[in-house]
């Protein structure tokens, strides 16, 4: 069966005439170059100056490579991970190991690993399976150990650990019996234990000597709840920062004496929650405040760095980010994002005021023609302002940053969550799409956080109701600005945005030419009922946000709002790709709406990887999922399209449906059918 799509909603040109004129002639950017393993990333310097290190591939897979900091051509890797990438790391207190969680296939029950910058030698450091780490407290000022979580005895809680760097010997500092977690200082000892509340809110309550206080220290209402939380001690132990919406909507910097309890507010905007802090490494007070509304703000508190970010902001273009700082702070690790060209990292010496290079992250796409970022205010049909970001092709009149000549195909990129935001920045997504001849539009959509507690809250119970209507709106806005053809709109998305990527196909089946979800819920019921044990903490605000399922009114309103509910109404082309070991969007989120389809004969396509989790890490999976994407694309709305020629041979995606549905991707997903 082939897709029967009405006249009126047929590409207005053959595969790739989309990208007429300017932008048929600029450059394709391959897929390997935005997708495949970086160059480096992640450089940080050891706490004690001695060490660089950062992420980069040995093996084709992404591992820990470390350098010294005055010779940094004399790098080596540390680690030797043949399958599943490295994706984060930090430096022990002491200078002396790189540590790292990783996952087996996308299971997310992450271990934590130590390795030897002198030696090499690796460790699991929690060898338990089935089980997930969390990292509860690291002190340059405590260099002998680290405090972890562990949920071993009972797989909803952590009880808490202290883990000795030297041995790896962990000794049970606090058995957790309903705590969602705790709250150490810079020396290491618990101070304060949150726990959830019935009604969605949740308390904190002091620790002393191990035994938590009976009545709260601290109480956050459930409004409160995705706002609000504490951001670190001083050193000393005496001021406790919070980030904090309460008594207020938009959430301030605030710091509260611990003896005498009383707050005062350091910093806030008007328009978007404070969202980052720098802090002194050796006193731990905040130096520097940054608010994120269209783009990242940051504010002096500290005049002792305030010259160096001055120094900074005039030497590089783009936004700065100040990503590591040695103990005694005469060194930083800076890396600065200007979006029409790769993000670069550099060696900041403040005694000097000198600023090193010491690697681009992407330099295979140093010269390539990346396409700028607009952030803008789009309103909402309730008059809510949403803030969005818009990339154009270049080529397309627009210079890559307003209204194009003419109407363009449209990719609506939806972020996941939905409790999340989309921002300015370098997004591989946008560059690629846009490259291919696509106006690409991301929305912050009701829901989203970092604008205020009543922003986020106007979206409880909003799934495919408000939420929806916001992206639709978007939509609207950009046909009425002349930026997207209003017949060549697609839909696509991770987690969330797979949702409403199948939201959009079912409950507005003919305003998008085709979706793509990415590992998103077909049905909220059986989504709420397969969360993972570890997230029985939020539980309940996430029943308040969406709709309590153990009430009847519950079960009615995720029935309502569930995709699977209106498979028949499908009549657009719609992908789908999956994790086989996702925890989160278990791999029935997808087999549900696939069988539906296929039982009412509706056509779709779906992509499975079994040794992928929610959302696809291993760069090979990626490119693949990401190849097919494109040929979709480019049957269904117009634009240019990189052959997939051997794309998928490295990857393990199989093809459980559908394989023969999408006419310009028959041949080459054959050879991946199961």
């Amino acid at each position: 069966m082939r897709w029967n799509i009405p006249a009126d909603r047929m590409p207005m040109a053959a595969s790739g005439d989309a990208a007429a004129g300017g932008v048929r002639d600029v450059p394709l950017i391959e897929r390997e170059r935005l997708f495949g393993n970086p160059s480096r990333i992640q450089g940080r310097l050891s706490p004690d100056g001695r060490w660089l290190s950062w992420i980069a591939p040995s093996n084709d897979v992404l591992n820990l490579w470390v350098a010294p900091a005055d010779r940094p051509d004399e790098a080596r890797a540390l680690t030797d991970e043949r399958v599943r990438p490295i994706r984060s790391y930090f430096w022990s207190p002491d200078s002396r190991q790189l540590l790292f969680v990783n996952d087996q296939g996308g299971d997310e029950n992450f271990r934590l690993f130590g390795v030897d910058v002198e030696s090499a030698t690796q460790r699991t450091l929690t060898p338990q399976e089935g089980v997930r780490v969390q990292m509860f407290g690291v002190s340059r000022h405590v260099r002998d150990h680290i405090v972890v979580g562990i949920n071993d005895r009972d797989p909803r809680w952590h009880d808490v650990y202290r883990l000795d760097l030297d041995s790896g010997a962990l000794t049970l500092a606090m058995q957790n019996d309903g705590y969602g977690g705790f709250l150490v200082d810079e020396s290491l000892e618990i101070r304060l234990a949150q726990r959830p509340r019935e009604d969605g809110g949740e308390d904190f309550f002091r620790v002393q000597d191990g035994m938590v206080e009976d009545e709260p220290f601290a109480r956050i209402s459930f409004e409160d709840s995705a706002n609000t939380g504490p951001a670190g001690f001083t050193r000393d132990g005496n001021t406790l920062y919070w980030i904090d919406s309460r008594g207020r909507d938009t959430a301030a910097l605030v710091a509260q004496n611990l003896d005498t309890g009383e707050m005062h507010e350091i910093a806030a905007s008007p328009k978007a929650d404070v969202t980052g802090v720098m802090a002194d490494p050796d006193t731990h007070e905040i130096q520097a405040w940054a608010v994120d509304y269209l783009r990242t703000e940051w504010h002096v508190i500290d005049p002792a760095i305030g010259d160096d970010l001055a120094f900074l902001d005039g030497e590089l273009e783009g936004d700065v980010h100040v990503t590591s700082r040695t103990h005694d702070d005469r060194r930083w690790v800076v890396v600065n994002d200007p979006v029409t060209a790769p993000p670069t990292t550099h060696l900041y010496d403040r005694d000097r005021r000198i600023l090193t290079t010491l690697f681009v992250s992407r330099p295979e796409l140093v010269g390539a023609p990346l396409a700028g970022m607009t952030p803008l205010e789009i309103t909402a049909r309730d008059g809510l302002t949403l803030t969005a970001y818009l990339t154009l092709p270049h080529g397309s009149g627009a210079d890559g940053f307003t209204t194009p000549d003419r109407p363009l195909p449209m990719v609506l990129l939806v972020h996941g969550g939905p409790w999340a935001r989309d921002d300015y920045g370098s997004n591989p997504y946008h560059q690629w799409l846009a490259n291919r001849g696509y106006a690409v539009l991301s929305v912050n959509y009701r829901g989203s956080t970092g604008f205020g507690k009543s922003f986020t809250a106007a979206g409880d119970g909003e799934w495919g109701a408000a939420m929806h209507d916001d992206l639709i709106d978007a939509v609207n806005w950009a046909v009425e600005q002349r930026v997207a053809d209003a017949k060549r709109v697609a839909i696509m998305g991770g987690s969330y945005g797979g949702y409403a990527a199948l939201a959009g196909l079912t409950l507005t089946p003919d305003t998008f030419a085709c979706g793509v979800d990415i590992v998103g819920p077909s049905n909220l019921k059986t989504l709420l009922d397969s969360i993972p044990p570890y997230w029985e903490a939020g539980r309940r605000q996430m029943y308040r946000r969406m709709a309590d399922p153990e009430t009847e009114a519950g079960q009615a309103w995720l029935s309502e709002r569930s995709p699977l509910t209106y498979a028949d109404r499908i009549v657009r082309p719609l992908l789908i790709g999956q994790g086989a070991n996702d925890p989160r969007v278990k791999q029935a989120e997808s087999d549900q709406i696939v069988n539906a389809m296929a039982e009412k004969s509706i056509p779709v396509t779906y992509v499975l990887f079994p040794d992928e989790g929610h959302g696809f890490a291993r760069p090979a999976n990626n490119i693949a999922f990401n190849a097919i994407i494109e040929a979709f694309l480019a049957e269904y709305l117009g634009g240019r399209a990189e052959p997939i020629d051997d794309a998928l041979k490295p990857s393990t995606a199989t093809v459980p449906h559908g394989a023969d549905y999408a006419p310009g991707l028959a041949a080459a997903l054959q050879t991946a059918i199961v």
